[in-house]
């Protein structure tokens, strides 16, 4: 087997799925510019939607971090992404179980299958990461010393701030041009949601790949021979 991998690329999987979680957690957080002002919800789903919001600001900051270090090949990104995957799901099953006891919320399958999946997955992440698989080979690069982890995180704030408004601002183009050719009906505002809901789009997919692309640029020039 050669040095350096686990048997197989399985080992990136974690890195994948740390990337989908963030960029459905910035989704989740553009989504949700209704819950502002709204004081026509009942306390405990208005309470409960507020409780999802800081949890995904939370996953989109430890996700910075995680990423630096797996950009920075650091062999810490192993027990890092672990703690992280199982806080995730303590509080994944933490959400399922409030929304299965409070009465205010209906039960439904789907839901309840997505969370299923979303553990499934982070378990299996775990798997692939364990003591002894070799992962922390993948990621540790022993030539090279890559720049401080509190430099990627400030550098993924300004590309996903920076990409979030080049995405938001292009997509919302790209959504008006679309309506106008595809001759989207503008009745009730119809053409401007779906010029709205592309923009949506773009800033998600900007958010996310400025965060990543900054995080490479910067451990792409950032990395100096070790002494």
């Amino acid at each position: 087997m050669p040095a350096g991998r686990a048997g197989n690329d399985l080992s990136y999987v974690p890195v994948g799925w740390l990337i989908f979680v963030m960029a459905w957690s910035v989704y989740g957080l553009a989504s949700a510019w209704w819950l502002v002002g709204n004081s026509g919800l009942p306390d405990k789903i208005f309470y409960f939607l507020l409780g999802g919001l800081v949890a995904n600001v939370i996953t989109i900051l430890w996700g910075l971090y995680l990423l630096g270090l797996a950009f920075g090949r650091s062999g810490r990104f192993p027990r890092h992404f672990t703690i992280w995957q199982v806080a995730t799901i303590v509080w994944l099953l933490a959400r399922q179980a409030y929304v299965l006891t409070v009465p205010d919320f209906v039960f439904s399958a789907r839901g309840l299958s997505i969370t299923a999946i979303e553990i499934g997955i982070g378990l299996l992440c775990i798997y692939l990461l364990r003591r002894g698989s070799g992962a922390e080979t993948v990621y540790a690069k022993q030539q090279t010393e890559a720049p401080p982890v509190f430099v990627s995180i400030v550098a993924a704030l300004l590309g996903i701030i920076l990409g979030a408004v080049v995405g938001a601002l292009g997509g919302f183009f790209a959504g008006s041009v679309i309506a106008e050719v595809a001759e989207v009906s503008c009745f009730e505002g119809g053409c401007g949601y779906f010029a709205a809901f592309i923009g949506l789009a773009g800033l998600v997919v900007g958010a996310i790949g400025g965060g990543i692309l900054a995080v490479w640029f910067v451990h792409r020039r950032g990395r100096r021979p070790m002494a």
